[in-house]
């Protein structure tokens, strides 16, 4: 296909395309009535992951909702579809908590509520697993970080650091070669709420009709028995960052496949 070699795959782990949506139709679904399932985003029609959302109720069936649409009976949490009420047993979590604290967006529940519902994905595994363990981190691969509030001075090469947020999403709030005056605007009891992390420069290496594009590979993994690699991606940019909000009004940018020999 599109004279590409017959031996590459775009699946990792074994898997081929019936395989690997049968997995995700076992991650994503359970045991569970499909119908008891719903892909849950604010305000999802506005999203730019909108079509990613008709991909999965294509897929697997997985209607989305926006958290508007729930109602709380008990312990329990209820939709309207068909024209009757639904119980909602297992939510594929889309809403950010950073979003969600932005926007103010209507919630039915807490998410610190005890509600009897399965969660794929739930806000709180991301601050288990999150850019929080980066500063305990040393290998190669891992640029050099600090907790804002461990640190006194910028370090000496500050043209090549980042000030992050700790608890943000889609490169919101990052600073790029920070200065002192950037670390005096944050106050000293939220110092722990930041990093400083080495930047990493990416090199524009695949060429396109517009000019030489950076690239960065993703691999997407799911957790079963175990967690399993099931599928590269491949993000191009010539913004200062990936994705869509840095790479505004450029062409030959956005997300491709990848494939593995």
């Amino acid at each position: 296909m599109h004279g590409l070699p017959a031996d590459l795959a775009a699946h990792l782990g074994g898997l081929d395309h019936d395989a690997y949506l049968a997995l995700m139709r076992d991650v994503l679904v359970g045991a569970h009535d499909v119908g008891e399932v719903v892909l849950m985003e604010i305000a999802p029609e506005t999203q730019k992951t909108r079509p990613d959302f008709a991909l999965t109720e294509r897929l697997w069936g997985i209607e989305t909702i926006d958290p508007r649409e729930v109602v709380v009976r008990g312990r329990q949490l209820y939709r309207q579809r068909d024209g009757r009420a639904t119980r909602i047993r297992r939510i594929f979590n889309r809403v950010i908590p950073d979003e969600l604290e932005r926007t103010g967006h209507p919630m039915p529940f807490d998410y610190r509520d005890e509600i009897d519902v399965e969660w794929i994905g739930h806000p709180a595994w991301y601050f288990r697993v999150s850019k929080s363990a980066i500063p305990y981190l040393r290998h190669p691969a891992v640029p050099r970080t600090w907790r804002l509030d461990a640190v006194d001075t910028l370090p000496a090469d500050s043209e090549n650091i980042v000030l992050k947020p700790l608890f943000s999403f889609a490169g919101g709030g990052i600073v790029f070669a920070p200065t002192d005056a950037d670390l005096a605007r944050i106050p000293h009891g939220e110092r722990h709420l930041y990093l400083l992390q080495e930047r990493m420069r990416f090199v524009p290496v695949i060429e396109t009709p517009h000019g030489p594009t950076q690239a960065e590979v993703r691999v997407m993994y799911v957790w079963t028995d175990r967690l399993q690699p099931v599928m590269p991606l491949v993000r191009m940019g010539r913004g200062a960052m990936m994705g869509v909000s840095h790479n505004r009004g450029l062409a030959w940018v956005g997300a491709s496949a990848g494939f593995i020999e």
